[in-house]
């Protein structure tokens, strides 16, 4: 049986396009004009230093800070105008940076809360509990602690909930910001193990991250993001070897 997060290959089309995209706080111009596509199937990464606009692009497009100038499309359909809250039901689902997560329900009811934007698919019981319980082969602790209160999780725990209640929408693209921020080293590589899985499941990744190297290595294709403005592009393993991304972001000295 077809998986519930597989998607076509990768298309000629751009599955997401962005254009021109301007971001402002007041004066303060925070993504100055920038255009980048994500094809279907694909892993991108869009990396940077904090306040590059990382997380602002990611908002912008998935409608929750309003955009000064630019367009969005997605699937061939202009998105610009579209609200935030409408989005997952066209298959466009955001984790967000600091998790999100409802505190005060149980791990079960997050998951639940992630089928709502599913009503127009008349999404059944059966079909429901297929989709746990393919998180929890994701995340097997989420299984060991279904009826406990999501505030009371460890961050990665909260991280791994955020995920999965956003997979429980079915996405067609998955937003990723920060998804291994604050998280111990173990628990970054379990969290990056997972986006591996659903990249290759077919699922459709826009991943924003400050861990470059670890974006870049999962990424097909990759943009730098520098004070609002896109600097360079490439795949993944082109930017990993580029001198001016291993100078800036990796750590190491430019040769």
């Amino acid at each position: 049986m077809t998986s519930p997060f597989s998607a076509p290959m990768v298309s000629s089309a751009p599955f997401l396009r962005v254009d021109s995209l301007q971001v402002r706080y007041g004066g303060i111009q925070a993504v100055k004009g920038i255009s980048f596509a994500v094809h279907q199937g694909q892993t991108v990464a869009l990396i940077g230093a904090n306040g590059a606009g990382k997380t602002s692009t990611l908002k912008s497009i998935t409608g929750l800070i309003p955009k000064a100038a630019g367009q969005v499309w997605f699937e061939g359909q202009d998105i610009s105008s579209m609200p935030g809250h409408a989005l997952p039901g066209h298959g466009l689902v955001m984790v967000p940076e600091g998790r999100g997560i409802f505190t005060r329900m149980t791990i079960m009811e997050n998951l639940l809360m992630g089928t709502e934007c599913r009503r127009g698919e008349a999404a059944r019981r059966a079909e429901v509990q297929a989709d746990i319980e393919a998180q929890f082969v994701h995340f097997p602790r989420l299984k060991e602690r279904q009826k406990q209160l999501a505030g009371t999780l460890s961050g990665g725990e909260q991280q791994m909930l955020a995920m999965a209640r956003a997979l429980m929408a079915r996405p067609r693209l998955l937003l990723l910001d920060e998804p291994s921020m604050g998280l111990s080293p173990i628990m970054v590589d379990r969290i990056f193990e997972v986006v591996r899985s659903i990249s290759q499941a077919g699922t459709t990744l826009l991943l924003v991250e400050q861990n470059a190297r670890l974006a870049l290595q999962t990424a097909d294709y990759g943009y730098v993001l520098e004070s609002g403005l896109i600097t360079q592009e490439g795949t993944g393993k082109s930017l990993l070897e580029s001198p001016a991304v291993r100078a800036a972001y990796l750590g190491e000295e430019s040769s």
